[in-house]
């Protein structure tokens, strides 16, 4: 270890809020520790060297005997390095990895390059954790924390490897900068091979005066003859040879056949991420679906009995009923169709799609209605069918996710059930309450109520059942601790004071539950006062409780505890809250003044008695209102409504009806009693009924997305025109991003049917500029595209698309010509301008993804690919974003749900279309973009795709049939799935139909299931009215699909629609008991159009939609009355008028009625370009974005409040005044003027106001605001990174008046400027450049300074000799950086702090004017700190 090791201790950053005022250099220096981690190697080696040839010399003398002082493990030591130096020559050219295991793990790292197939696979790993000549040198202070930043474009000497033969050759590169030291090859370097040459040569050879016994006669003190003696008795040990080098062979042989793996290479959560660990590939090799036994991981070991499978199905249905609102008759049928439901999921294992595309008869109430007779029809049915639905699709993942609540509701119960067996067992205990309530459990609470009575009631023989399971188990527990006061209670004399009471709990809880308040158990008074019996020797029990008062408050609370934790009270308090409770939001102090009117939070800051069903309508507050609790601002609390009658229900079911004296005291304390009961079960009730409101409006928020993202996947391709549905169209897309359309260049790019990209360029403006006009329609003329796509990120693209519009019409542009369905003639119609959805596009266009796929590409182009694409297949779009998809929106409070929630209920959506849908398996072989559809095809996963598509390529890369994915011995075709996932996707992965090839299928080209081939064949041979021998002789000619093959090669499929399948489905359901009806509709559809497209067309966007995607705004953020900030775009003089943009683009108009000023003044005196002012909103017309305004003070000066839907008993409208009154009285206290500032930056902000305006907006973004310093200060914030902003105080000086700017503004005193323009471009600007010169650069690690420190501590663990540093952010003090840094894998980790100043940055008061100078500086301060500490 070297001198790197002493590393200066992080650095205190002072407390205080101004960022002026910190000092960096306030950091404490930890002294070097002595031990092993902070040694210095120093001269004392020498010393050691020279003891070491004393000692050699003396050992030749015959002093001192080394083999008696040397340890068996150092001897092993070096054993094992011998072996392992000639294991690794026989290991050298070994393939242990799979090269394809190697590229998946390192395929989405920009920076890993595959391994050129001539060299071995995995070579670097053979050398284990050695170094080569190069490594184990120790650098010096100037080859410390060495990277990349030299100007150097050689090999560095520790990158050169050298062969067998002497040559020198680069070190091959595969894995990131990151990790290159983090495989090390096993393999020698020159000097090592040498020496161990000359080792083995040393040892073979014997020694001058050494005769062969390899004795030293010399060193022995004994003559020849007496050693020839020796060898002559004992023999020389050469009949022993066989045996060691037996032993040995089988050591080695034993140590190659340990094949390394890829934990044994990769950490575990690279593995994790590739889904590659080993429970990855138990779930990727069984033959179950996979998110089946994802899902059902948990309770694997629960097995249900056939009356809980029975009561399972009582259980769904009971929950699933309320919200069905089914008819009477209806009731039982849907019973038995979630007890079939249940039966495929659980005895069949297969998932939602097999059973809603293959089982639908059973999802269906079929009956047989008698018809009326009709005398005009007289050969009509005597009876009807009519079917009624009973569960959709999106009822089956419903089953399927109460199927698991309820496995985990079992085991819950089955552990209670064994606890309590042991202790009727070990300790004879029998409870009646217990024996009643378990069996009837139904939900989670209930199971926990009786959970917490058993701990209550039993507590003590629990606890011994504890120490003597340790006892049998041999496991040493600690000693049982003390009784609990409760405990004592029950065993001491005081219970007889409860007693006293004259009913038990759950007696009262029994009269409670009673209804119409009839009475089950009487309450019987004692004979004296309370206290009086309290003082009582048969009640006091000293020294605890040794006076009456002591013994009569101990019996209160056991009493209240009794009835707080009784489980049938519990049951009557949470169905009271749930029908009678209520719930209300009280604002906090610090809530009273952060909720403003303009505040989110504001619709519920006054909100009371709002009814549960009232927050099931409105799932999205409730949680709002949850998170507002999180932050303090507000207090969400539930009541019963008519509580004190409520209460008074209960009294009458505790009291006795006694008329006395006595009576009247014992009731007294009842009530007592009650009131401490009833306070424990209001805090438990309240938490528990929250927590349930909560999950409740969770599951809403994530339907709705579901239900939202169900509507986008059901789009099929935009369908040219003359095409069927489903036919891809060819595109042009086209953007000019955020730019202006008659300014910045238009990208676009020309995509194929088939998503090749085959053009792109651009245009200039196409408005004015005739040459691009000219330029854009010899494109199209030449390409004839289906569709122009159009999108962006701003208003300026609604005018790109009038611009195109305009061009197609004055141009007359037509796509490709087609068959008129009619009249059969050739006709082509006027291009489509169609606006693209682009919220996949925005994920695309940066991603690592359009990298990889179109590296050479601009960005924008990109995304004009990712529009032309989503118009080609939005499915297949989406797919690929796999877990990004939670970054699109889908309901706007859906931030508040858990991401594995959503994502979960996303994937059922995706997995119903691709089902739907359909794969082609071959297409999904040889297509990325298709493969990303093969996880949610039924029955497989991720895991299991993968393996499929390995498994496809082994076998050849073409699947000719279906039966071909479960193995073909005789073609030499490896399984690809098991019986039960065949089973699952079988029919949802088709082989496309090829007339020419015998063994082709039709069927296996459509929606029908292997299982129900021969009913398709059998529909078939009776549509070409074949009778027995015919269907004979087909088959045996040419095999069992013959009879489809001829139905469809005499283009006969429509004969199928002449047959009556209601006759086949009765005999089948007579015959075999298989309900097929829908089956042979599905059958007869396939038969003649195989896959049909089932999903809706293409849907445009509509004109809300098309307003939200460009301006990021809606009809409730932005409408009439609102008072927005505007900047002033055109001052037209004559006109009197005024144009300007609101800050998300659009347009607005401000007319001359609607200026403050008198018809005499210049507008251009007041008024100036890009200056901001407050506006009101008169009307928004959405369709073009463009807003009409108002500037008159008495408009702006009144303000907008939105108009909540409320009853007057819902909103606490008194509250609401006397905040209103408060929060005036503390503004006249400040006594702040309200100040001005001609800037288009200035906002009348404060803090957290500029916070959350520019939380939306980019890095190095600023506002100008008053400051509260006083009026010769002004405030700027500016965003340094997200959630991250800086606060600048700027002082003023040589200011005209009080409300002016000043002539000179200092920042911090070292920084002086002339007005607010160069303060902003050449202060704050330059800073934000420095922000994302160190966020850019490579050292830069993303997450927060834990996590870098994690990174920094893995990355020394796997490279221990390496010295390594990073960046990141300080969240806590704005503009500065942490530079974390560990000079090896024992040192400390340290920090240093890292500022932001204009034009560089600043490390222990030395200024540094890039990354590059900050790094060398870093490095040479601390090779001198090192230097001057030794």
């Amino acid at each position: 270890m070297t001198s790197r090791d002493l590393i200066l201790g992080e650095a205190e950053l002072d407390d205080e809020e101004n960022d002026q005022s910190f000092d960096e250099e306030n950091g404490s220096v930890k002294e070097p520790v002595n031990g092993v981690n902070g040694k210095f190697h120093d001269s004392s080696e020498e010393e050691e060297s020279d003891d070491d040839e004393d000692a050699a010399r003396e050992i030749r003398e015959g002093f001192i005997d080394d083999e008696d002082e040397e340890e068996a493990g150092e001897r092993e030591r070096r054993r094992h390095r011998h072996k392992k130096r000639r294991r690794a020559e026989k290991e050298r050219e070994e393939e242990v990895l799979d090269e394809e295991d190697l590229d998946l793990i390192g395929e989405n790292d920009p920076a890993y390059e595959r391994r050129v197939p001539s060299e071995p696979k995995f070579k670097r790993l053979k050398r284990g954790h050695k170094e080569d000549r190069h490594r184990a040198v120790s650098r010096g202070l100037d080859e410390m924390f060495s990277d990349d930043e030299g100007e150097s474009g050689g090999i560095a000497p520790h990158e050169v490897e050298q062969d067998r033969l002497g040559r020198f050759r680069p070190e091959r590169r595969g894995l990131p900068d990151e990790f290159e030291d983090f495989i090390e090859q096993d393999e020698l370097t020159d000097d090592d091979e040498k020496a161990r040459r000359q080792e083995e040569l040393e040892v073979a050879r014997p020694k001058a005066g050494q005769s062969y016994t390899g004795v030293n006669a010399e060193d022995s003190g004994l003559n020849e003859e007496t050693l020839e003696t020796m060898m002559q008795a004992f023999g020389d040990g050469e009949e022993y040879k066989w045996a060691l080098e037996m032993e040995e062979d089988m050591e080695e042989q034993e140590l190659a056949d340990q094949q390394l793996e890829l934990k044994d290479v990769f950490e575990p959560s690279q593995l994790a991420e590739k889904l590659l660990t080993d429970d990855d590939n138990l779930i990727r090799w069984a033959d179950e679906p996979e998110r089946f036994q994802i899902a059902r991981k948990p309770f694997k070991h629960v097995v249900l009995t056939d009356d809980q499978f029975k009561e399972e199905a009582l259980w769904i249905s009971n929950l699933m009923l309320p919200k069905k609102r089914l008819a009477r008759d209806l009731i039982e049928p849907f019973q038995k169709a979630i007890g079939k439901v249940l039966e495929f999921f659980v005895t069949d294992e297969v998932e939602v799609p097999f059973v809603f595309q293959h089982r639908k008869d059973y999802l269906i109430h079929a009956a047989k209605v008698q018809s009326t007779p009709d005398p005009r029809n007289p050969d009509a049915p005597e009876y009807v069918v009519g079917a009624e639905k009973l569960l959709v699709q999106s009822d089956l993942w419903q089953v399927l996710e109460l199927d698991l609540k309820f496995r985990a509701l079992i085991e819950k119960r089955n552990t209670l059930q064994r606890t309590f067996d042991n202790l009727s067992k070990l300790a004879n205990v029998h409870d009646e309450i217990f024996d009643t309530l378990l069996p009837k459990a139904e939900t989670m609470e209930e199971l926990q109520d009786i959970q917490d009575y058993m701990h209550m009631e039993h507590s003590t023989h629990l606890k011994d059942i504890q120490a003597l399971n340790g006892q049998v188990n041999g496991t040493q527990r600690r000693p049982v601790s003390q009784k609990s006061l409760f405990e004592r209670i029950r065993n001491g004399k005081v219970y007889n004071l409860v007693r006293a009471y004259g009913i038990t709990a759950d007696a009262f809880a029994e009269n409670a539950m009673a209804e119409s308040g009839r009475r089950r158990y009487d309450t019987e008074d004692p004979s004296k006062l309370p206290d009086d019996m309290a003082d009582e020797e048969s009640v006091l029990d000293p020294p605890e409780f040794a006076t009456g008062a002591q013994a009569m408050k101990a019996a209160r609370l056991m009493f209240a505890k009794e009835i707080s934790t009784n489980p049938k009270m519990r049951k009557v308090m949470r169905r009271a809250y749930y029908l009678t409770g209520v719930v209300e939001c009280f604002r906090t102090e610090k809530g009273l003044r952060k909720i403003d009117e303009q505040h989110a939070y504001y619709e519920f800051k006054y909100l009371r008695n709002q009814q549960m069903s009232d927050i099931a309508m409105q799932p999205d507050m409730y949680l709002r209102m949850l998170k507002a609790e999180e932050e303090g601002l507000v207090e969400v609390k539930i009541r019963l409504q008519g509580g004190d009658n409520f209460r008074k229900s209960l009294i009458s079911s505790l009291v006795s009806d006694n008329f006395s004296e006595i009576a009247d005291a014992w009731n007294e304390e009842r009530e007592r009693v009650l009131d401490m009961a009833l306070t424990t079960l209001h805090q438990a009730m309240t938490k528990n009924v929250k927590e349930h409101l909560k999950t409740q409006c969770e599951d809403e928020i994530v339907n709705i997305c579901r239900e939202e993202f169900s509507k986008r996947l059901d789009q099929a391709p935009f369908k040219p025109p003359g095409e069927a549905l489903g036919s891809a169209p060819r595109v042009l897309a086209l953007s000019c991003g955020t730019g202006q359309a008659n300014r910045d260049a238009v990208c676009w790019a020309w995509v194929e049917d088939d998503g090749r990209v085959l053009e792109n360029g651009k245009f200039n403006d196409l408005r004015y500029d005739e040459k691009a006009k000219d330029e854009f329609v010899e494109l199209v003329e030449r390409r004839r595209p289906d569709a122009i796509a159009v999108s962006g990120f701003s208003v300026e693209t609604h005018r790109l698309r009038t611009d195109i519009i305009n061009i197609v019409d004055s141009r007359d542009l037509r796509g490709s010509e087609f068959d008129d369905p009619e009249t059969g003639q050739e006709m082509s119609r006027k291009l489509d301008v169609v606006m693209v959805n682009d919220e996949v596009a925005r994920l695309y266009y940066t991603s690592d993804r359009a990298s990889t796929e179109h590296p050479g590409l601009a960005p924008l182009t990109r995304y004009c690919i990712a529009l032309a694409r989503y118009m080609l297949n939005p499915m297949k779009e989406y797919a690929a974003l796999g877990r990004d998809i939670a970054s699109i929106t889908f309901h706007p409070s859906q931030q508040l749900v858990s991401q594995e929630k959503l994502l979960t209920q996303l994937e059922t959506a995706m997995v119903d279309m691709v089902n739907l849908c359909g794969i082609d398996i071959n297409e999904a072989v040889g297509d990325s973009y298709t493969a990303n559809l093969l996880p949610y095809i039924c029955g497989l996963g991720p895991r299991k795709a993968t393996s499929v598509l390995k498994a496809i390529n082994a076998n050849g890369g073409v699947v000719s049939t279906r039966d071909e994915l479960v193995g073909d011995p005789e073609e030499n075709k490896l399984p690809v799935v098991g019986p039960r996932v065949w089973n699952n996707c079988a029919s949802f992965v088709y082989i496309e139909y090829d007339a020419s090839e015998s063994t082709s299928d039709y069927l296996d080209h459509t929606r029908v299931h292997p299982e129900d081939y021969e009913l398709g064949r059998k529909m078939a041979a009776d549509a070409l009215e074949l009778d027995e021998e015919d269907v004979k002789a087909e088959i045996d000619e040419a095999g069992p699909a013959a009879i489809v093959r001829k139905l469809i090669k005499d283009d006969a499929s429509d004969k199928v629609n002449d047959l009556i399948l209601e006759e086949y489905a009765e005999q089948l359901e007579q015959n075999f008991n298989q309900k097929k009806r829908a089956t042979l509709e599905t059958i007869r559809a396939e038969l003649q159009q195989p896959y049909e497209e089932l999903r809706r067309n293409f849907a445009l966007m509509s004109d809300d939609e098309i307003f939200t995607m460009l301006t990021g705004e809606t009809r409730d953020s932005l409408c009439k009355g609102m008072v927005v900030p505007i900047s002033i775009k055109k001052v037209l003089r004559n006109e009197r008028k005024l144009e300007a943009v609101l800050d998300c683009g659009v347009r607005g108009f401000v007319d001359e009625d609607e200026l403050p000023i008198d018809r005499d003044i210049d507008l251009n005196q007041v008024y100036s370009l890009h200056q901001t002012v407050q506006a009101k909103i008169l009307s928004v017309r959405y369709e073009e974005m463009e807003v009409i305004l108002s500037l008159r003070e008495d408009q702006v000066q009144r303000p907008y409040r939105k108009q909540l839907d409320r009853m007057p008993d819902e909103w606490d409208e008194e509250q609401e005044d006397r905040d209103r009154d408060l929060l005036q009285e503390k503004s006249k206290e400040t006594g702040r003027t309200q100040r001005v500032i001609k800037h288009p930056l200035f906002r009348n902000f404060n803090s957290l106001q500029a916070e959350e305006y520019l939380g939306s907006q980019a890095r190095g973004d600023a506002v100008i605001r008053p400051s509260s310093k006083g009026p010769d200060h002004i405030a700027i914030t500016w965003k340094v990174s997200d959630n991250v902003y800086q606060h600048l105080d700027v002082l003023e000086l040589d200011k005209e008046n009080e409300f002016s700017v000043g002539r000179t503004l200092k920042i911090g005193g070292r920084y002086t400027y002339s007005d607010l323009d160069e303060l902003i471009v050449n202060h704050v600007k330059a800073m934000a450049r420095k922000v994302d010169e160190i966020t850019l650069h490579e050292k830069f690690q993303g997450g927060s300074k834990s996590d870098t420190e994690r990174w920094l501590t893995t990355y020394t663990e796997a490279n221990p000799k390496r010295s390594v540093y990073a960046f990141c952010i300080d969240p806590k003090h704005p503009g500065y950086f942490f530079l974390c840094f560990k000079a090896g894998q024992h040192a400390m980790l340290a920090t240093w702090s890292v500022k932001i100043i204009p034009q560089a940055f600043e490390l222990r008061n030395n200024a540094y004017p890039d990354m590059r100078a900050l790094c060398n500086g870093f490095k040479l301060l601390f090779g001198n700190m090192q230097n001057g500490r030794r």
